[in-house]
């Protein structure tokens, strides 16, 4: 097993509200659907333990792309939206933030009645992954947020997250069991959070000495210190800026929503009667579904997708998330009874967005779509959690 990664983001309080948390949750259970449907439920499982999918799917979904908030937004929804579900996706989702993370051992017992995995074992991974995070890794961040998500064949993957209060920043750390072989040599995948530098790692596999030394009590202490071992890091700053983001990729699903239109597919075909803005949103959540993880080294790009509900890089376009929603759920449910038609052509969307990139030079003004996307806003039911988006101005005066 490794961890697979950590993630630094800055701490953000505050709250989602009804209409997006709904639509998350719809969103979130059509993406994982579409997964184990294409890739099998395992896949789920890997996805959600690499720490920069795990931030595209939170930017894709509406949150805000860079903060704390997306690590209990996101596991939240899925929980509510996967578990009414688990025995037909064969996928379960316990624990959650604060007092929730203290159910996972009771949660986890029921799931191992109803699918007679072993649940001595399970509940110690998950106890394991989060003293390893909380006291074996010394680097002043405080859990306090833990989920463990399994299949019902015994894979499973922990997304956990801490918080620092002297720096305001939370660091979100990832596991997979996968080829697991020890809780206290490598054990993550990915660590996901700024660097704070030098920090004291008993969990890392040259820290032998230092353990043996601690077990043996011995009157020499030996320090093992190490950088950690993959990072991502979330800028401070609230907006959406050009460096945040892979300019040619972003530019390159514009000008296939915008410019040259689905109609010259003929793969999209089938998803005719699609809008520009709709068809542009689609093509950021196909990546989701089906980009490899070269793809989501700049989460902040599937923020063009449904925007955040703070506003940034615009606010949250009702009308296109829903529409999205719905030819999501529509290819789950035609694939379920046999025709892949609409599943296939939305897997094709990301492979014709990854081609036309070769030959693609961007020429988009990056202020100038954001700012096109704020003044079309209220069109499309733009919405965030100061209220709705009114027309501007000059579109009010004709609207009278």
């Amino acid at each position: 097993m490794k961890r697979a990664g950590n993630a630094d983001l800055p701490l953000h309080y505050g709250y989602v509200p009804v209409w997006l948390a709904e639509r998350m949750a719809k969103l979130g259970l059509a993406i994982v659907e579409n997964i184990v449907t294409d890739y099998g439920k395992q896949e789920v499982i890997r996805r959600l333990s690499d720490p920069f999918w795990f931030q595209s799917l939170g930017a894709v979904m509406g949150m805000d792309w860079h903060s704390s908030g997306i690590t209990t937004s996101v596991m939240g929804a899925l929980k509510r939206a996967v578990n009414p579900l688990s025995r037909e996706l064969g996928i379960y989702i316990c624990g959650g933030k604060g007092k929730h993370s203290t159910n996972t051992p009771a949660e986890l017992l029921k799931v191992c009645e109803s699918t007679g995995l072993n649940s001595t074992e399970l509940v110690r991974c998950s106890k394991l992954s989060a003293k390893i995070d909380n006291t074996a890794v010394q680097d002043g961040f405080q859990l306090y947020t833990h989920n463990f998500i399994l299949t019902d064949t015994g894979q499973w993957c922990v997304v956990q997250q801490g918080m620092r209060a002297d720096t305001k920043t939370a660091r979100r750390y990832h596991w997979h069991s996968e080829e697991l072989q020890s809780f206290v040599d490598d054990p993550h995948t990915f660590v996901y959070g700024h660097n704070t530098g030098y920090i004291l790692n008993l969990a890392d596999k040259t820290a032998a000495p230092l353990r043996k030394g601690i077990m043996q009590i011995a009157a020499e202490k030996p320090e093992i210190m190490l950088n950690e071992i993959k990072h991502l890091v979330m800028p401070d700053h609230h907006e959406v800026r050009a460096e945040n983001v892979d300019m040619k990729r972003l530019g390159t699903v514009l000008w296939l929503a915008h410019e040259k239109q689905p109609a010259d597919f003929e793969d999209l075909l089938l998803l005719q009667g699609l809008g520009p803005r709709t068809l542009q949103s689609l093509a950021l959540v196909s990546e989701v579904i089906h980009g490899t993880p070269s793809r989501f080294k700049d989460p902040a790009r599937f923020s063009f997708a449904h925007g955040g509900k703070d506003g940034h890089p615009f606010p949250v376009p009702i009308k296109v998330y829903d529409e999205t929603i719905g030819v999501l759920q529509k290819a789950v449910h035609r694939s379920k009874l046999g025709n892949n038609d609409k599943n296939e052509a939305i897997k094709r969307l990301s492979k014709i967005t990854e081609q036309a990139e070769k030959n693609f030079i961007p020429n988009s003004n990056f202020e100038k779509v954001i700012e096109q996307e704020r003044q079309n806003s209220w069109k499309y039911g733009g919405r965030t959690v100061f209220g709705k988006e009114r027309p501007p101005m000059q579109q009010q005066l004709k609207l009278f």
